[in-house]
């Protein structure tokens, strides 16, 4: 077993996508991810036509690009979108290069694209908030969707996504007794992926899952996030959630 560290707060998506990998119950929901190269880009987006890079290290969804490539007229296009700005070339190159401009020396990871399900023509994920109780124990304790600015391409709340009530972003798709059940399956896999991560850095008291669902309602992990923002369960009109994930908070120091 490799050597447990005892950080409360882990910046590296990669490491902990690399602490989260060996668990196979978990893999399975991780999208292939992969550190940006030339060649790794150029690779994936022939799998998959569309994937998104994101800075290693970032937080509010700042950096990330979903970047495509499709046939136009028995020719391949390729595009990206960078918060508003959206640029198209005639060839890969071309397109890396303009890539590197923005990301610089600093790495960036490229993940499989996932075509998010979406709450009145944007799109969603969900952020399971996962917290060490006052006795210690894992313990899943609020959800919330973050519904799109169509104009964006991340859901974070603090990059103009909206805070929404999961049965809301889930009603379009399910009906209330399925939702029920995907609600959770979210949980068990909200402690199951705080357990593995605390396994190897045993400094964690919380950690925040952001949860895409494709358009047929499978789950897929994006991300972890191991200083996940408490307030955002206060902007719900329920608000047992937030007083919850805020006494849990206290109890461990957060707030």
């Amino acid at each position: 077993m490799g050597k447990v560290k005892s950080k409360r707060h882990i910046l590296s998506k990669w490491k902990k996508t690399c602490a989260l990998i060996p668990n196979a119950r978990i893999r399975r929901f991780i999208p292939d991810t992969e550190k940006m190269t030339r060649a790794s880009l150029k690779q994936m987006l022939s799998q998959f036509q569309m994937v998104y890079i994101k800075p290693d290290v970032g937080t509010y969804g700042h950096g990330v690009m979903r970047v495509e490539m499709e046939a136009d007229r028995s020719q391949l296009v390729y595009r990206y979108q960078s918060g508003l700005e959206i640029k198209r070339f005639a060839t890969y190159d071309e397109m890396y290069d303009s890539i590197k401009e923005k990301t610089k020396n600093r790495l960036y990871l490229v993940q499989m694209g996932i075509h998010l399900a979406r709450y009145r023509k944007r799109r969603f994920d969900i952020r399971v908030m996962v917290q060490q109780s006052p006795s210690k124990k894992w313990e899943t304790t609020a959800m919330i969707g973050k519904v799109g600015d169509p104009k964006k391409v991340v859901t974070n709340i603090h990059n103009g996504g909206t805070p929404t009530a999961v049965e809301a972003v889930l009603s379009a798709y399910l009906p209330k007794d399925k939702q029920q059940e995907l609600i959770a399956y979210l949980k068990r896999l909200g402690t199951l992926t705080a357990k593995q991560l605390h396994s190897k850095y045993r400094g964690i008291k919380e950690i925040g899952l952001d949860v895409a669902l494709d358009k047929n309602m499978n789950p897929w992990l994006l991300e972890v996030n191991t200083r996940p923002d408490p307030y955002v369960f206060n902007k719900l009109k329920n608000k047992s959630m937030y007083r919850k994930v805020y006494r849990y908070a206290k109890a461990y120091g957060r707030v």
